[in-house]
């Protein structure tokens, strides 16, 4: 585990609509923070299932020539970040699937808890995996189903616990289909020349010119063909647990969470925060956010205690998220390498510093020294969350208790290791509060997990 919560996957898909593989470039290029180590496209026809996909970003992973030859008026897409399975071509997405009933390509996004016992059951009965992601699980429930495919799919999302928004393709139709808890964001839209986008995030249907119209509810398959929509739920047991992380660091602030806006939510985090320090008279000069994830809460801190919001750190855009050093001591200077502080602006000052979150504890304790080298007489750190204390089993890759700084260390000890003059993180209700849901998937805070665990010995 890194020292960053990494994005989770993304996924997107387009029915019936001109230059639909296209279209899904378009909405994965929105989505490439949730994934940035392959991507793919699968395209239908009417008739046939084609898909391309590669190893790096999307412009990386699929060229001109492979759009091209996706051609059709349906497709899917997905942008990956690995959680499960290891990095072979074979685990990009999406993957396909052909048998008597047909081509099926299936992109999905998070975790399926109870993977391990079901690809026992699964090779027990004969079937074979090609790859070691537990997204290739989903193809083969649905194979072992019977009925319909809406009915195989039902039989599927039935088996898995955990984490699964995902869209599926045959030759002519697309679904959309939501995990019973709703852990993982999907939503839908409507292109202006009638055709249907999912995806999971708002601003990629706004990257394909489409509108959103509604969230995928949670236990709910989306189906769209020729006939039209059709809604199924496939248990009357749905309840949402959308994972806070997603109002916190994963979602751009731009999309729009169950009828939230991203950016509104991260902003009154950091007047809540301010509300706090307000009532306990903290004295500073300015507030500084750490890019990207971080600036709404700053400007929400500073509109609240009348700070001004300054550009105390400078983020590097054309440092790769990959980079690799070969040594310890470049390894250490990574933060350098991707941010900077801004001496004028910083040296002297008295700064309430604004992140995310805090996992390891390396890369804040890194900032706030690079603050003080520049010159900040006093570095105040607030978190725009409550502390992580619990791993996360749904798809980030939190997965060591013992690795989570927070579950080590009491808040005053961490903030002795981070170097920092305070520390306050976000309390549970009010981060509930902010995202306007006392609903929320908050396990990495508190421990309480909304389903079942098959393998939770790293608690």
């Amino acid at each position: 585990m890194t020292d960053i919560l990494h994005e989770e996957c993304g996924v997107v898909g387009v029915y019936n609509a001109e230059n639909a593989s296209q279209l899904a470039y378009l909405g994965l290029h929105a989505l490439q923070h949730r994934g940035q180590e392959g991507a793919g496209i699968a395209a239908a026809d009417g008739s046939s299932v084609r898909c391309r996909k590669g190893f790096g970003l999307l412009a990386e992973a699929l060229s001109a020539a492979d759009l091209s030859e996706l051609s059709g008026r349906n497709a899917i897409g997905h942008v990956r970040y690995a959680t499960a399975g290891g990095r072979e071509m074979e685990n990009v997405q999406p993957l396909l699937a052909r048998a008597q009933i047909g081509t099926i390509a299936a992109a999905h996004n998070g975790q399926i808890v109870n993977a391990n016992v079901l690809r026992g059951e699964l090779e027990q009965q004969g079937s074979i995996f090609h790859c070691t992601s537990d997204s290739e699980i989903i193809l083969h429930l649905i194979q072992r189903g019977s009925g319909s495919l809406l009915d195989k799919i039902a039989h599927a999302c039935r088996r898995m616990d955990g984490a699964f928004s995902f869209v599926l393709i045959t030759e002519k139709n697309l679904y959309a289909v939501r995990d019973k808890n709703g852990l993982r964001p999907l939503c839908l839209g409507k292109l202006p020349d009638g055709g249907v986008c999912a995806a999971s995030e708002s601003c990629a249907l706004d990257a394909m010119g489409a509108e959103l119209v509604r969230d995928v509810r949670p236990g709910e398959i989306v189906k769209c063909s020729a006939a039209g929509l059709e809604s199924v739920f496939y248990t009357d047991a749905s309840r949402c647990r959308l994972c806070a992380m997603e109002y916190i660091y994963f979602s751009r602030p731009d999309s729009v969470l169950e009828d939230v806006s991203v950016h509104t939510a991260r902003k009154l985090c950091g007047r809540m925060l301010a509300l706090q320090d307000e009532r306990e008279g903290l004295q500073a000069d300015m507030v500084v956010g750490v890019p990207d994830s971080s600036l709404s809460a700053a400007l929400g801190y500073s509109l609240q205690s009348g700070l001004p919001n300054e550009l105390g750190l400078v983020k590097n855009r054309y440092v790769g998220r990959t980079f690799i050093a070969p040594t310890q001591q470049l390894r250490d200077r990574g933060v350098q390498m991707k941010l900077a502080a801004n001496r004028a602006v910083v040296a002297g000052k008295r700064i309430v510093l604004l992140d995310d979150s805090i996992v390891r504890g390396t890369t804040s304790r890194r900032i706030v020294r690079l603050l003080r080298q520049a010159g900040a007489a006093e570095v105040h750190m607030r978190i725009a969350a409550p502390q992580i204390l619990y791993p996360c089993f749904y798809g980030v890759d939190t997965s060591q208790r013992q690795e989570l700084i927070s579950a080590q260390m009491d808040e005053r000890s961490l903030c002795e290791y981070l170097g920092a003059d305070s520390l306050r993180f976000m309390r549970v209700e009010d981060l509930c509060s902010a995202c306007g849901s006392p609903s929320l998937c908050l396990a990495c805070f508190t421990g309480r997990y909304p389903t079942a665990l098959y393998n939770a010995s790293s608690i």
